[in-house]
């Protein structure tokens, strides 16, 4: 066994390599660019060598760098993770020629499998379902328009050497097909540094189901069940679970089967995943093998009692596989949640920034520990205080959780979500937690256009109407009579004038628009010592018990007996005001007493600037491109400008016809939230 191993990433998932190591007594060794100098997986590693500057390809995609800081460190292999190198040829190739071992497939497997042209060939010839398609690279965006008209609409077109969502797009006629080839080539040639492309039939209501699999170099193969992974928003998966709560025991075995068959038609040792499109027949086609780990191995594990890492370092290592496929299990149900840094309510656009406080949901499963299952698991790269970069990808965490079935996960999800405490950027949460509570979703009527149809104009808070709008008022009013009770245990108050404390209030709830509306409530049989109260609102009552304290932003308790989780703070825009958020609902309001509420309706509210006549850039980022100059007309949908974050090109359009007055912002210039980029006359 290894002495000591490297992983050649970062984040989550060198956090992740490392638990697994220092359970098996392997030493470990981080890289590390400038912007990670002080991130987790370098603390946690027993060394970290620099490797560059903050861009991957000057720092994470250096695959001289990585394997230098392998020789200076006497690191006998290396652990690549996802994403960056995990599926280069070349670099497998180059660790093994060092006389490193490459915890991952042989770089044949790479070859033949990570290109999907290639592996799309092979998957045939393997007598593996494969969907109609163009499998060769096409050189031009009006050659991609003729190959979509001979394949027919709707297409697919994505990057070969594509993942993660990136390289990837779907077209629905001639312009989709020629501006996709062209965003297609770009993300892939920044992302990847391989700028082929090719097309496929997309097929319409799609399952997105993949088959896990686990290979040794004695020639033994076997599959670890499946993972539904149809809940996609721009091909990015945002839940996971396994098993899928669509396909039959025979569908399962069938693609099972089929998986291990590509597998041993290259000889493929490692953890890999074989991913199917699955119709609503359960009829199944090849889509792409991903030889490396992937993002939601965890659900894997939890119904399996398995660790992949683990398992990855012994095959690399030279053992046999300790398990036959008939000893795999399948044990209750897991889900994962990604936590992002995106604001659902701004168009999922990247959050970059400083997490101000990161309290994750108390974990009861750990990533190297397989014996606690059924319970709540965090797998993340960052902590309270750290860094969310613009230079790599928009993951703060994976959430996972393991239930004894389906409808058991799905509620100790919910919960997880309602405790997970993210400011100082935005978070996907309120987005995840709506999905959770979707009718469809709860009943596994879904496929991977269940985003794009349900939240066909983006995600708002009206989206949300999962939550009870009268149990956030009457917390609100809790929380503040509680909060009151403080003040009125001061001492030293003047005999006579001591503050008292009423029953009457009226939850104001604010709205952005100055639309404020207001709710009489009664807070009775309140008691200061086991923290309870009968809230009354709205012709309803809520007996409320909790030891919520001022300052902290997770309030437990219970409600009629029930227990709940929520997240709750004083402060923001409006320092006088409480925001509560629980199951993705928000309510900010205020809680005044009567008479107060009869002056606040009399204030004048005051209108937020008008910024039309700007085009404002909707996230931090790298300026790439200004498609538009002073005294130039544009016409609505027009591309104004191109910012890229978090490896991802974003193209801002014009919202209507208008006349360019200046160009306030410079190509390569790095920008804010709501900087003006553009200014019209």
């Amino acid at each position: 066994m290894f002495e000591k191993i490297l992983i050649a990433n970062r984040g989550e998932i060198a956090c992740r390599v490392i638990a697994t190591a220092k359970k098996m007594g392997i030493k470990t060794v981080a890289v590390y660019s400038d912007a990670d100098r002080d991130a987790r997986h370098v603390r946690l590693a027993d060394e970290a060598v620099h490797i560059g500057a903050p861009p991957s390809r000057e720092s994470y995609l250096c695959a001289d760098k990585i394997v230098a800081a392998a020789k200076q460190t006497g690191a006998q292999a290396i652990h690549p993770g996802y994403g960056f190198l995990s599926e280069n040829e070349e670099f497998a190739r180059r660790v093994e020629q060092e006389g490193i071992a490459f915890i991952g497939p042989k770089h044949y497997s790479i070859a033949a499998m990570g290109d999907k042209i290639a592996s799309k060939k092979l998957a045939k010839e393997a007598k593996v379902s494969t969907i109609p398609g163009w499998n060769d690279a096409i050189e031009t965006a009006e050659r991609a328009v003729e190959i979509a008209r001979e394949v027919g609409y709707p297409v697919m077109i994505k990057a070969s050497a594509g993942g993660g969502g990136k390289g990837l797009r779907v077209a629905h006629d001639d312009k989709e097909a020629f501006e996709g080839f062209t965003s297609c080539r770009n993300e892939a040639r920044n992302s990847f540094g391989d700028d082929r492309v090719f097309i496929e039939k997309f097929v319409v209501e799609p399952r997105h189901i993949e088959i896990q699999v686990l290979g040794d170099s004695h020639g033994n193969v076997i599959y670890l069940n499946e993972r539904e992974c149809s809940i996609q928003r721009r091909h990015q998966k945002v839940i996971e679970e396994a098993p899928s709560p669509f396909i039959s025991d025979a569908t399962r075995q069938a693609m099972g089967e089929q998986a291990v068959a590509l597998a041993k038609a290259v000889k493929y040792q490692s953890a890999g995943t074989v991913e199917f499109v699955v119709g609503k027949d359960q009829s199944f086609y090849f889509l792409e093998m991903n030889t490396r780990l992937q993002v939601e191995h965890p659900v894997t594990e939890c119904i399996t009692g398995l660790d992949l890492v683990e398992l990855m370092i012994r095959v690399a290592a030279g053992e046999k596989l300790a398990l036959t496929q008939a000893e795999v299990k399948r044990e209750g149900w897991a889900i994962e949640c990604r936590i992002n840094a995106e604001d659902p309510f701004r168009g999922f656009l990247p959050s970059t920034g400083r997490l101000v406080r990161f309290q994750p949901p108390k974990a009861s499963m750990w990533a190297s520990d397989v014996e606690h299952r059924h319970g709540v698991r965090v797998d993340t790269g960052v902590g309270e205080g750290g860094e969310i970069p613009m230079f790599y990808d928009s993951m703060i965490a994976k959430l996972i959780v393991h239930g004894t079935d389906r409808n058991d996960a799905i509620a100790k999800m919910r919960e997880a979500l309602n405790g997970f405490v993210i400011r100082g950027v935005c978070s996907n949460i309120p987005f995840q937690a709506a999905l959770l509570a979707h009718p469809k979703f709860v009943a596994g009527d879904f496929n991977t256009g269940f985003i794009a149809e349900n939240y066909a104009g983006g995600f708002r808070a009206e989206d949300v109407a999962h939550g009870d709008p009268d149990f956030l008022v009457a917390l609100a009013a809790f929380a503040h009579r509680r909060a009151l009770q403080r003040s009125a245990g001061i001492s030293g108050q003047m005999r006579g004038h001591e503050f008292k404390v009423g029953e009457d209030y009226v939850v104001v709830k604010l709205d952005p628009e100055g639309k404020h509306q207001q709710q009489p409530v009664k807070v009775r049989d309140y008691q200061a010592k086991t923290g309870s109260s009968v809230v009354h609102t709205n012709g309803r009552s809520f007996a409320i018990c909790s030891q919520w304290h001022l300052g902290g932003a997770r309030i437990r308790g219970t409600v009629d007996g029930e227990a709940f989780t929520a997240q709750l703070e004083r402060g923001g825009k409006n320092p006088l005001a409480l925001r509560i958020d629980h199951d993705g609902t928000r309510l900010d309001a205020m809680v005044l007493t009567p008479r107060a509420a009869e002056l606040h309706a009399l204030m004048p509210f005051k209108a937020p600037p008008d910024m039309s006549r700007f085009l404002l850039s909707p996230m931090p980022g790298l300026l790439v491109d200004v498609a538009v100059q002073p005294g130039q007309k544009v016409q609505a949908g027009e591309r104004l400008a191109v910012i890229e974050a978090m490896k991802m090109e974003n193209v801002l359009l014009a919202a209507a016809d208008g006349v360019v007055g200046k160009v306030l912002a410079a190509k390569g210039e790095s920008l804010a939230v709501d900087q003006p980029i553009v200014e019209f006359e």
